[in-house]
């Protein structure tokens, strides 16, 4: 048969295309990327809007005014792409990634910006309702000092106002200018006693003054009184809130923290995806070449629909990324090892290809779209950061499946068909010694595997006893350990200390303790990092005064998070609901595509892994935190996505009985089945393996505690899989066949056409 050079030129051309387009767009593809608060440094911070009066109404309006004052204000900062968003149960949340000075961007978000002009016993004379505006400015006096200009809308009132004070006895005199006078708080008979008092200033009247414009001076000294006197007028100007702001929850993040995180994590997950590429070539030969083509033109595309959506890339969502490099090394496994297959049985490579394309596209879809419920759900019930992992998630679905089903079967079908490759089957890791020949009739039930000693159903007991004393186990640790829970769930203030290699915990403990900041606890995570925990909410001072402390000391701000119980407890619930919902929309998809018999023992090895990876965490103390539940639906989607493959395979096996006419017949089609997809099921963990150690090993530390969910999760994953959803499912269908007196139905003939259904 004629060799078609031109389609091996044809594919070697579009290979190179791809990756030439990659390599030179790639570097400004980076540069596009939105950054999140971990990775350029930042600040998060959720409010609860509360009335600001007593009788006052939180509705729409209220909130969207809100919204809008909150934007002015972060205008004033200079926040390139600031993300205010309105959320249920009256809450916003504020997202400043890369502003410098977080301690002002607080400041400025969360003063009420109610100024008054008070008497010395605090009676207001005027307030925020006299000023004209947009009227404030930041001026010099005579002596080039600060001041704020502002504009009055009535000068008469002043007038009067000046009048009545220039009455007064001197020392009395005074016009007391405050921003936010708290009632019952706040008294200028005290604040003028202390060096550095409340109100703005207080000057003397001596006449009274008809003018609709009032300078404010005195008060702004040095290069603080200049930004001080900057920040009044640009939030005069901004307006008021409308409310007032609880601070439920807040995460800070030096820049310096978030760019030595992106380094590391980008770093540890491009070694391990390279070490993926080279398994693969090792392992599948020609089409593993064309596995690492097509992956590396999935995490381009993946990154590029990613900036396309305005999506802000967080440490999690690397780790999505880098884990849709996994699934996408699975959907090329599918279908490398049916075509493997249909070599062995000696079909020819294009009859192998036809075959192995037809067979594995269903199984590809199938196990995505499990995978695509976990991610859906994710993204509805996460918070921020999980938001972010799984916008990546479903992203690294869908290019995965593009790239590994249109892109791999282009470049194959052109190298297939090019005719070359018929007498040279080592190039796709098959040995002439090892094939059949057509004509003996061979199936792929017939082919040898490394694992045809190995009696899967014969050991169901054992499977089960060790599952059973391991959940027994994780009862007994939980209920005497219980979790050690972060405080995402149990509220209270977190800061994560980078220091220096020869600084030590002591150390860390005694600055923290110089500047009135003892921890409740404090621990090492790697080997210049330590993690403080206290039970309280550290307010907006202290969070300052330690990130400055140790800034000075050690070149990195901490990342500091607080927490209110409100929104742990809220965490907790709808991790809860995600799972539960994940679970029933698996059921619902399995069922309709395999069967309930099926679909139901899926779902509880999901729950068994899930039980898992609580118990490990709780038997080390391993602190859990938000990212362990995006690290558990994750391995839910993932578990699925395997036991999803296996299954298909049993429903492969199955077509072959119309009747099952005892139950060796069902224990053989388990084994066969296991034994077919296992080697498939240990390259696909062991390549996402291999990538999740990388990042345990050389990631950031700020996602150790996930990455090292995932792996737990990987291997409790396929164990369950294999062990334990197959076997309950032979539980299940013995069952069925004893209600039928010895003669079970499997396939039924559908009216109209030729298709089989799974009864």
């Amino acid at each position: 048969m004629k060799t078609k050079k031109n389609r091996i030129i044809s594919a070697i051309i579009l290979a190179v295309i791809l990756l030439t387009a990659v390599g030179l767009t790639a570097k400004d593809l980076g540069k596009n990327v939105n950054l999140g608060l971990d990775l350029q440094g930042g600040f998060e911070v959720l409010y609860q809007v509360e009335p600001l009066h007593e009788g006052d109404e939180i509705d729409e309006a209220a909130m969207s005014s809100t919204a809008q004052t909150l934007d002015s204000r972060v205008n004033v900062l200079g926040v390139s792409e600031p993300n205010i968003q309105v959320e249920d149960g009256n809450r916003i949340r504020v997202q400043l990634a890369g502003v410098e000075d977080q301690t002002e961007a607080r400041e400025l978000l969360s003063t009420q910006a109610e100024l008054t002009i008070r008497n010395v016993d605090d009676e207001v004379l005027l307030d925020g309702s006299d000023l004209v505006q947009g009227g404030a400015s930041q001026s010099f006096d005579e002596m080039n000092q600060p001041m704020v200009s502002l504009q009055l809308k009535d000068p008469e009132k002043f007038r009067d106002i000046t009048e009545e004070i220039s009455n007064r006895p001197p020392g009395e005199n005074l016009m007391v200018i405050w921003m936010d006078f708290e009632e019952g708080e706040d008294s200028f008979k005290e604040e003028v006693t202390k060096e550095d008092p409340k109100f703005i200033s207080a000057p003397s009247v001596e006449q009274a003054l008809n003018t609709s414009d009032v300078m404010i001076s005195g008060g702004f000294s040095g290069q603080e009184g200049l930004e001080r006197a900057q920040n009044i007028a640009a939030l005069l100007n901004a307006g008021s809130l409308p409310v007032d702001l609880k601070e439920i929850y807040s995460t800070s993040v030096g820049a310096q923290f978030g760019e030595q995180a992106l380094d590391e994590t980008v770093t540890a997950g491009l070694i391990g995806a390279l070490i993926v590429f080279l398994y693969m070539i090792a392992f599948y030969r020609l089409p593993g070449i064309i596995a690492a083509v097509t992956l590396t033109v999935y995490i381009y595309l993946t990154v590029l629909g990613f900036n396309i959506i305005g999506g802000v890339l967080t440490l999690p969502g690397i780790a999505a990324l880098i884990l849709g490099v996994g699934m996408a090394v699975d959907a090329n496994i599918i279908m490398y090892e049916r075509m493997k297959d249909e070599l062995r049985i000696g079909r020819n490579i294009k009859q192998a290809y036809k075959k192995a394309s037809q067979a594995s596209l269903w199984t590809i879809i199938d196990a995505n779209i499990t995978t695509l419920v976990a991610g859906i759900v994710l993204f509805i019930f996460g918070t921020s950061s999980v938001k972010g992992f799984a916008t990546m998630l479903l992203l690294s679905i869908l290019m995965s499946f593009i790239t590994a089903v249109f892109l791999t079967r282009i470049l194959l079908s052109l190298l297939v068909k090019s005719n070359f490759f018929n007498k040279r089957l080592t190039w796709f890791g098959v040995k002439e010694a090892d094939r059949f020949s057509l004509n003996e009739g061979k199936d792929i039930e017939h082919l040898t595997t490394p694992w045809d000693k190995f009696d899967f159903v014969g050991h169901t007991k054992k499977f089960f006893t060790f599952s059973l004393v391991t959940i027994l186990a994780g009862l007994l640790i939980l209920s005497i350990f219980k979790l050690n829970l972060g405080i995402d769930f149990t509220s209270g203030t977190r800061a994560d200390i980078q220091t220096s290699e020869e600084a030590t915990v002591e150390e860390v403990e005694a600055e923290l303790e110089d500047i009135g900041l003892a921890p409740d606890s404090i621990t090492t995570s790697g080997e210049d990092m330590v993690v403080v925990r206290y039970t309280k909410n550290l307010d907006q001072e202290e969070v300052t005064t330690m990130q400055n402390t140790f800034d000075e000391l050690y070149g990195y701000e901490p990342a500091v998070s607080t927490v209110s119980p409100i929104v742990g407890q809220e965490l907790a619930k709808n991790a809860m609901i995600a799972l539960a919902i994940a679970s029933i929309g698996i059921i619902i998809y399995a069922s309709i595509r395999f069967e309930w018999r099926m679909a139901l023992p899926s779902v509880l090895a999901l729950i068994h892994d899930a039980f898992i990876m609580i118990a490990i965490f709780s038997i080390f103390r391993i602190e859990v935190d938000i990212t362990f539940i995006a690290a558990v639906l994750t391995i839910v989607g993932y578990s699925i996505n395997d036991t999803i493959v296996t299954f298909d395979r049993v429903r492969e096996n199955l077509r072959k009985y119309k009747v099952i006419h005892n139950e060796k017949e069902i224990d053989a089609i388990i084994n066969r089945s296991l034994k077919q997809t296992l080697t498939r099921s240990i390259n696909t963990v062991f390549t996402v393996v291999i990538v999740v150690l990388f990042l345990i090993i050389f990631g950031s530390s700020a996602i150790f505690n996930f990455s090292l969910a995932l792996l737990i999760g990987l291997i409790s994953g396929i164990y369950s899989s294999l062990f334990i959803a197959l076997q309950l499912w032979g539980i299940l269908k013995k069952r069925q066949f004893r209600q039928t007196d010895g003669s079970l139905t499997v396939y039924e003939e559908k009216k109209k056409n030729d298709e089989k259904i799974l009864v």
